[in-house]
Order: structure tokens, then sequence, then C-alpha cells
């Protein structure tokens, strides 16, 4: 989960990190308690909103009210502006940047910095691989003292350390409390009063989202007031179910009940010559509802012109799969041709049960991909 600016804030500063004075702006009667000089910023979940005149700058509440009249009635790399961030404009002298994030080739988060905040650091550490420094971490202790004066040094604030040091403890507090893949500040404002986070990109790891059940709803809530997302109707109904559901521009729906089988199966669709049009992992759900869910999600998609179910048990039970893979087949039939690699617990059982419905599994997955990727590009109908 990707979460708007106004409310990676308010996040960060509940763990002491201090942000500008601010309010959510919807109409005209919310620019009362703003404090002047002020700037205006629309709140949506993409990038690049300075580049795309979705940030104003305002002296007196004239220029605030016109302000924000433009951005309400604007769209801004797309969305349509719905509530805008206005806050008061901080005096700096200096900006940086600060991130941290998971590397996953290191398996171990990393503490990105720069001296020059306020910018595309990915393009300026194209431009200068120099310009970013990168520092892993462990995750249960978090950065050391050590790290913090290396970072505090190359940046050029190691006379500031204590403030420093208090800082990237409570972002590093703020990415592991709340299950984050990403927490970045840019920029954060070196000010006479110490450091203020003028802008601020935090995404939430979904798969925790049990672990934080009422913020994430919460968040969710306020998002969809503020900034509410096209969803197609597969992602509505895999969101719904709790699957996860990933679009993708081809022609062969692909079910799987675990990651590693899907990213495997994704991968011999594309060497045998196929494209997958969506993906649906059943992972926690896999059972005989989930994969119910999962047919209506994969099928609502308009390209899929054959459906591939890719599944290796382990604790996932064969026949609980078939059975709701069967009870979909009864309630909505099938609208394009279907193969299935079934092989694990209690395959034989899953078998027999596919069989009622004219469906023979195979078991070799290379042949599964070969028949699915045939049926899309025939478009013919022939059960496997």
């Amino acid at each position: 989960m990707r979460v708007l600016e106004f409310q990676a804030k308010r996040l960060l500063q509940e763990r002491g990190i201090p942000v500008p004075r601010g309010t959510l702006l919807r109409s005209a009667r919310d620019l009362e308690g703003l404090v002047y000089p002020a700037v205006l910023k629309a709140q949506m979940p993409v990038g690049g909103r300075g580049k795309a005149g979705g940030i104003r700058a305002a002296s007196t509440p004239q220029e605030a009210a016109l302000a924000l009249e433009d951005l309400l009635s604007a769209s801004v790399r797309g969305h349509r502006v719905r509530a805008v961030l206005g806050e008061e404009r901080v005096e700096t002298a200096q900006e940086l940047y600060l991130g941290i994030l998971i590397d996953r080739a290191l398996r171990a988060p990393v503490l990105l910095a720069s001296a020059s905040g306020g910018v595309d650091v990915e393009e300026a550490a194209r431009r200068n691989p120099h310009a970013v420094v990168r520092r892993a971490v462990d995750l249960c202790s978090g950065p050391d003292e050590h790290d913090v004066r290396w970072l505090a040094t190359l940046l050029g604030v190691a006379d500031r350390l204590r403030e420093f040091r208090t800082l990237v403890v409570a972002a590093f507090a703020a990415f592991r409390e709340l299950d984050a893949t990403l927490v970045e500040i840019n920029p954060l404002a070196l000010t006479e009063a110490g450091f203020v986070a003028l802008d601020a990109k935090l995404v939430l790891d979904d798969k925790a989202a049990f672990r934080h059940a009422e913020l994430f709803r919460t968040l969710a809530e306020e998002a969809e007031a503020v900034a509410p997302t096209t969803r197609s109707p597969a992602e509505c109904l895999a969101q719904a179910a709790g699957l996860t559901y990933v679009p993708l521009d081809g022609e062969i729906g692909l079910i799987s009940d675990g990651a590693g089988t899907g990213m495997l199966t994704l991968d011999l669709i594309q060497d045998a010559g196929g494209r997958a049009a969506d993906f649906c992992e059943l992972g926690g759900a896999a059972d005989a509802a989930g994969m119910k869910a999962a047919l209506g999600a994969i099928l609502a998609n308009p390209r899929v012109r054959a459906l591939l179910v890719s599944l290796i048990g382990g604790l996932t039970r064969m026949d609980e799969i078939a059975e709701g893979l069967v009870a979909y087949y009864h309630e909505h039939a099938l609208r394009v041709p279907l193969v299935v690699r079934m092989a694990g617990t209690r395959e034989e059982e899953g078998r027999a049960i596919l069989r009622a419905i004219g469906v023979e599994a195979l078991y070799d997955l290379a042949a599964a991909v070969s028949e699915a990727v045939r049926l899309a590009e025939e478009g013919e109908w022939r059960s496997s």
C-alpha cells in the first residue's frame, strides 16, 4: 500500500519526525487555519506533481484561495485532484535525501542518503553514481552509531549529529513498526530549528496487513475519499477475496497456488512464445473458496483467451482446489479453454473430481504451458 503524502507525514510525525504545520484542504472553508507563506500540494498516489503543476506557492489568503480553486478543478498526471495538503513554507539552509528500503539481493534494509535532496534521486544517481550512498543495516537492531556518524559525515551534517541520529532512528523505527517496504523523506530540510521532512513517501507491505488491520482500513478509507483509484473488475474481485492479482498484457490467464510456482510458470509461458493476460496467486487462500474467487477474478479480464491453473500441492490439497474449480464451472461455465497442471497432496482425488467436468489434469508443467499457449493462439476449445 502506497499511502498519500498527508498520511505518510502523519505516521512519521507520530514517531517523532518533524513535519511542516499543515492541514488537508477540500474546499475554501478549510483555508482558515493555513499559515503563510504557504505551499499547496495536490494529494495523489503518483510522483512528479511539481513538474505537472500539482504544487503551488501562496503568500496570502487570496493567492491560496485562487491556487486551491485551480488545483481542485484540475487533473494532474491523469488523477482528478480532490484534496490538497496546505503547509507553511519552511526556510531551509540545506536540502537532503533520506530513504530506507528493502534490498532483496542483500535480504536486508538499506539506508539511502544524498546531499542533494528535492530532486529525482534515481536520475541523480544515474548521472553521478556517487550522489547517493547506501548502507545495509540489521533489521532487528537498526542503524548503529557508526552507521549514523558515517552518513552524517558524508551529508555534511556532522555538526548536527545528535539531531540527525534522532531522525534516522525514528525513520527506521517507522520502517520496522509499520512493516514498510519504503520510507523516503525528500527533501529532508535542515533549518535553524533542526531537521524537517518537507515531503515523504511511505509504502507498506500488503502482506503484513493482518498485523495492522485497523491502520490499513483507515488509510484505505482516507485514500478512497481523497484520491479514488480506478480498479478493473478483476482487481476489485481479487482484492475483496484477499488474493494477489497482477494484471498483464497478454492472452493467458494464470492461477497458481504459490508465488514460486507462479513465477516459474510465467517464465515458461514467455519461453513458449505466449504472454500472460493476468496472474492470480492463491497463497493462504489455497482452498475451494479461494480457487472459486480466483477464477472469477481472472476471467473478469476480457483479454483472457485461455486459462492455465498451475498447482503443486504441499500443504495445499488438490481435491479442495478441484472442488472450487468444479463449483465455479457449474455456476458460470467457462468461456475459455482450461488447462490444469496438478501435482501433490491428494492429486488423484483432485484429478477424479476434474474428470467429472471433462478436464484431464496434466502432471508435466512444460506440457501444460505449451497446451495453454497453443489454445490461446488458436482460440479453440480442448479440455486438458
